[in-house]
Formats: structure tokens, sequence, C-alpha cells
């Protein structure tokens, strides 16, 4: 065994022993990778431990392409984007994905009536982003693979109840995510990828501001976390603030919508092409089809702030609902 291995290196160690899925093994030999000494001494433990995450990266597909449920540990990605709901017990996360889609997930005064990820679509003006229900997050009662969704997603609505303390649920909830290696932010940094932490994009969205005195309590939250989160209060039952809502999570996902438009033909308005924000036209026409990065000549465009049919270059940035004709 090389020497000088730290604390944390020999608790994801341990993790691994004990964990049962590859996902869990994977995570565990991350951690590993991310705390060991590098150094001329551990060089072949490195390798050891590079080896058998390829080797549960195989497994973890092997079980995928058999049909076996992932659904206690992974949700399939659908939609422009994946935004997983989070809180506190009784904060309202299954009211707000009843009303932001047409899924009915479980409602109930009592906690923990959400045991299993429910996935539903918001529709958001001509494109769908899936939204997933999670259980409630919880010092004494979590389920294992919670964090494990929570790390895979593109962004994080952290839920507090405006009829309760939202400072402490708010700091409680950081914690928590804190101990599962889960960093919330407003925007994410530039990591290693071997970092054992995941900086999630995270939005507070404060609920229940319909009741008597929550205005006042918004405030108090908002002047404690505003620098840190971007924050919104709603009513999910009621209605509040969910249009607005809707379009924050697109924003928060950081995305644009793109629409070909085939020579001498109409536009495509009903399925965009989704993209990050700072791609350029390159990047739109490998996506549309492979060769014709190179095969591209230049493109016309209509819908910005360039007037109708402008001819543009490869490196032309584009916007959000550009209609694009290319030319080979």
């Amino acid at each position: 065994m090389p020497a000088n291995l730290t604390p944390d290196y020999l608790a994801a160690e341990e993790r691994y022993r004990q964990a049962k899925t590859p996902a869990e093994k994977i995570q565990a030999l991350k951690e590993m990778y991310a705390t060991i000494p590098k150094h001329k001494g551990t060089m072949k433990l490195q390798g050891d431990i590079r080896k058998r995450i390829a080797k549960h990266n195989t497994e973890l597909q092997q079980e995928r392409k058999a049909g076996k449920r992932a659904a206690t540990f992974h949700v399939e990605k659908e939609g422009a984007g994946q935004v997983v709901l989070a809180g506190l017990p009784n904060v309202g996360k299954s009211q707000l994905v009843s009303s932001l889609t047409h899924a009915s997930p479980e409602v109930a005064e009592y906690p923990f009536t959400t045991r299993m990820p429910h996935p539903a679509m918001m529709p958001f003006e001509n494109i769908q982003i899936q939204l997933v229900d999670l259980p409630p997050i919880s010092a004494d009662h979590m389920a294992f693979w919670v964090p494990n969704i929570i790390r895979n997603s593109d962004g994080v609505l952290l839920m507090v109840d405006l009829t309760a303390d939202p400072l402490i649920q708010t700091e409680t909830s950081l914690e928590i995510m804190k101990e599962s290696k889960l960093a919330l932010v407003r925007e994410e940094p530039e990591v290693d990828p071997w970092s054992s932490v995941a900086y999630k994009k995270t939005m507070i969205v404060a609920n229940k501001n319909d009741f008597d005195d929550s205005e006042d309590t918004f405030h108090i939250l908002k002047d404690q976390y505003s620098a840190s989160f971007p924050i919104l209060p709603v009513s999910a039952k009621h209605g509040k603030n969910l249009e607005k809502l809707k379009r924050s999570v697109y924003d928060m996902l950081g995305i644009l919508r793109v629409h070909s438009k085939p020579p001498g033909k109409e536009a495509e308005l009903d399925k965009p092409f989704i993209l990050k924000r700072g791609c350029t036209l390159l990047d739109f026409a490998q996506m549309v089809h492979k060769d014709f990065g190179e095969k591209l000549r230049f493109a016309r465009i209509w819908g910005s702030e360039k007037f109708d049919g402008q001819r543009v270059n490869k490196d032309y940035v584009l916007n959000d609902e550009d209609v694009i004709e290319l030319h080979m």
C-alpha cells in the first residue's frame, strides 16, 4: 500500500468496498482518484483506479442495455434539459411538478410522500424541459441514490417553504448537499473533471408565497441569499409566478433554440435544435449533419438583430430563436 494516503482517500476507498452498484463504485473510485497523492509511489495505484473505473463503466452500460431498472439511482434525460427539485420534507415539490406539467405525482401534507424519482415534462414555448421530483433531502432519512440524480442533472431548483423559517431550511439543505459532495452555486465554475465535488447550477424557489406574512419572510430570505442564488417567490398551489419560473428555468439551463430552414422552404419552427449558449454556426451545422461542418460555405439568418436573410460565416455566434439556412 503506498504511503501518505489521505483520510479522504481512505474514506472513499471504504465507500468503494461497500458500494453495491456500478454507479456507486464509479463515484467512489473518482473520489479516490481525486484525493490520492500524485507522486511516483502512487502511479501504479492511479492506473489501477482508472482500470476499475473503465470496468464498472462497462458494467453500467451492460445493465442499461439489459433493461434493468435504473430508476433507483438514475433518470434518463429527455427534452431540452433535466432540472431536479430538491428540498426538505413538505416544501411543495410534488405540487409544483403537478402545476407545471401534466403529471400527477402524489401530493399530501405529510412528509416523505415521494419515495421514488418522478420525471415529468414541462412545456416552455416550443420545447419541453424535464423536471424530476425527488424524495426529500434529509440528514436522517434520504435515499442513497438521491445525490447521484442531483449530480447528473443540468440544474437544481432548491425549494423552501415561506410558512416556516426559510433561512434554516436553506442552510440545512446546503449542508446536506455538502456532505454528499454537492456544491449548489449560481454559476458552475471550471473544475477538474476528476474532482469529487459536483457544482450544480441552482435557483431557490420560495414556495407558499400566498400566505400571510410570506412576503416579509421572502425578503428576509432574499437579503441573506440573493448574492449567492437567484430567488423567486411562487405559489405552486395557486399558480403565482409559475410562468416566470418556466422562463427562469430555461435561462438557468444556458441553452438556446435554433431553427433549420431548408433553402427555398419554410422554417421548421416546431422542432428547434437545442445548443449551449456561445455555440457558433459551425456547431449548428455539425449538429444537423456530421459532414456539414466541412461542406458548409455560408448561411443566411433570420430572427436576430441582423437583417433578414443576412449572410453569415462559420464563426457567427448563435442567438436564441435564430432561423438558419445552411448553404453547402
